[in-house]
């Protein structure tokens, strides 16, 4: 009859130094990232160019269904902005989101036609800028919202 004998080998773990080292790193990255995060001024203007090209495409969707929402007004309103689609209207909704230092280059009411185009034929650029930061939306006269200068 044979044997089973089942030795027990100690290297399988981690050792205290390369536990240690990890906790540096991990508090070394920790501080990084708290640090990137605690200046919300400076996301505040992405935040809004991100907000605007949402509100758009709500107002230009409800211009495509057909409902009395088809429009939106951005504006600022103390230490907020605040983008309205369907300004007074039964569908009127408004969302706003705090400034923090940032401001807009211009205060539209962009009104959308049933087929998704800009009432103004024309297009309309945005830019919110804040803390060296700035960032610019473009509303094409064909309907097409996207980050970046309108193109001639």
């Amino acid at each position: 009859m044979k044997r089973c004998t089942i030795r027990l080998d100690d290297s399988g773990g981690f050792t205290l130094v390369e536990l240690v080292i990890t906790l540096v790193l991990i508090g070394i990255l920790s501080s990084l990232g708290i640090g990137l995060f605690a200046n919300r001024s400076g996301f505040s203007p992405l935040l809004a160019n991100q907000q605007l090209a949402s509100a758009v495409r709500l107002a230009q969707q409800g211009a495509l269904a057909g409902n009395p929402a088809d429009d939106v007004a951005v504006a600022q309103v103390g230490d907020e902005f605040e983008f309205t689609v369907g300004g007074g209207t039964s569908a009127e909704r408004v969302f706003s989101l705090p400034r923090e230092s940032a401001s807009l280059s211009t205060t539209p009411t962009i009104t959308f036609q049933p087929d998704g185009t800009p009432a103004s034929g024309a297009n309309t650029e945005l830019t919110f800028s804040g803390s060296g930061t700035s960032y610019t939306t473009c509303i094409s006269s064909l309907g097409a919202v996207y980050q970046g200068g309108c193109q001639p």
